[in-house]
């Protein structure tokens, strides 16, 4: 199998498929000030199984368009859609996030967390911005540092990894640039991290190893995984996901 497909089939079982609670959820949205009764329209890109998603069908009037690369991940979407009985506002697109088809000033509100990543963050908030309304909202979480300095084996495994990973200010910054008004920020907490992403993950990979015969390809897949996991748990002071929400002028 791919690296592509071993992620889809090893996270498609998952609540989340990167940091995050239906808490800071909540939080990012009541930042925005959106009228929560008002029928807005909604893009969530990069949705994974879509943990947010019906976190934001339980506090808005919203209908969603839930985007996601992945058939699967979307499957158990819509399937927690419709045992919710949000199915009627709830509708799923199988698509890249940077080969995006829809209209312009479409949206109200732009959400994506823990994705915008696997585009960069500037490509990402620069080629949406078109889909927003003037004056609606998008909202990101992105990989930030949190600090001025960091240990230099922090520092050299995100480069390698992220070189787009940043300090906060940097990512307003560029929001600035790209034509939004930043309205808040603040940084997801460690429990999303170890409680709500790490353990679950871990309690994943003898099943995972187990189902895929302890191939090398699924083999190295953990190891990444498990490295990923001893740099947050050792480092987890330097660096998070920062919530970025910010309106489009």
């Amino acid at each position: 199998m791919t690296e592509q497909e071993l992620t889809m089939d090893f996270h498609k079982n998952a609540e989340r498929q990167g940091p995050g609670s239906a808490f800071e959820t909540r939080k990012a949205l009541g930042l925005t000030g959106l009228d929560q009764d008002k029928p807005i329209k909604i893009a969530d890109i990069g949705c994974g199984t879509g943990a947010q998603t019906i976190t934001l069908a339980e506090n808005t009037n919203g209908s969603i368009i839930a985007v996601d690369l992945f058939p699967e991940f979307l499957e158990k979407l819509e399937a927690r859609a419709r045992e919710l009985h949000f199915d009627d506002r709830i509708t799923t697109m199988a698509c890249s996030m940077d080969e995006l088809t829809f209209n312009e000033e479409e949206f109200d509100l732009i959400w994506s967390e823990g994705a915008i990543y696997l585009m960069g963050f500037r490509k990402g908030v620069e080629q949406w911005r078109p889909f927003l309304k003037t004056g609606g909202y998008l909202v990101v979480s992105e990989i930030s540092w949190i600090t001025h300095s960091r240990p230099k084996e922090l520092e050299e495994y995100w480069r390698s990894s992220y070189p787009e990973i940043d300090m906060v200010s940097s990512k307003i910054r560029i929001l600035e640039e790209v034509g939004y008004l930043p309205v808040a920020h603040f940084i997801l907490p460690q429990y999303c991290w170890l409680d709500n992403y790490y353990r679950p993950m871990r309690e994943g990979f003898s099943g995972f190893l187990t189902e895929h015969d302890h191939s090398k390809a699924a083999l190295a897949f953990v190891r990444e995984h498990e490295q990923e996991i001893a740099m947050y748990e050792k480092y987890k002071d330097y660096f998070s996901y920062g919530f970025y929400i910010a309106q489009r002028r």
